[in-house]
């Protein structure tokens, strides 16, 4: 079986057996995008109106400016099959996935036990790509695993900490490309901090 394969697989499991309210409403389960076997994963909040409809995560306006970030570092989501059987993994440099993957009703922020009850999707998720750096984007995918830390003051710093459950142990927290598309201020941030992204990662591949 193939990386995708498997990872196709763990999503249908866990969509199968997740028991979240936010099930009964949602059009379906937004499984994560990408490779699987992808050195960066990207964590966002939940899936939005768009990505509810497609099964996709981040296709709607967010998406586009995440996609015009990851060109801006020489990198590319790519696209996984939608089956899981075939993955053109020159074309994809990174996964992209959510805290929550049934969309909230009317893009609500997600409640505490909506987070808890995609926890263990989430950690299987990433125990299975198993990448060398996590970035958060926004405070709520932040705050699912740091609660203690302000996105305003921890967004573009390198966190290094063990997190029971998760082998990967760096960091990144940065803000969320839809907060930033309507606030020139954020904005400029984002892009300052997303730039970092590559040096950080070859910090990480000589560190380890």
């Amino acid at each position: 079986m193939t990386p995708a394969q498997k990872l196709f697989k763990l999503h249908q499991k866990y969509d199968d057996a997740n028991t979240c309210d936010l099930k009964t409403t949602a059009t379906q389960a937004v499984f994560g995008d990408g490779s699987p076997i992808a050195d960066i994963v990207f964590i966002g909040e939940a899936p939005g109106k768009k990505e509810d409809l497609e099964g996709k995560p981040f296709i709607g306006a967010a998406g586009k400016f995440l996609d015009e970030m990851l060109g801006s570092i020489g990198m590319t989501r790519g696209r996984a099959s939608t089956d899981g059987a075939r993955h053109d993994f020159a074309k994809s440099d990174v996964y992209i996935t959510n805290v929550v993957k049934y969309r909230p009703p009317n893009n609500r922020d997600p409640l505490p036990e909506e987070k808890e009850a995609c926890r263990a999707w989430l950690e299987a998720e990433l125990t299975l790509i198993n990448p060398k750096l996590i970035v958060f984007l926004g405070r709520h995918a932040m705050s699912n695993f740091f609660p203690e830390e302000k996105i305003s003051s921890a967004h573009g710093k390198l966190i290094n900490k063990k997190i029971p459950g998760i082998a990967t142990t760096y960091f990144l927290p940065l803000y969320h490309p839809a907060a930033a598309l309507y606030n020139g201020g954020l904005r400029q941030e984002l892009l300052k901090d997303f730039k970092q992204i590559p040096l950080t990662l070859k910090k990480i591949s000589k560190t380890n």
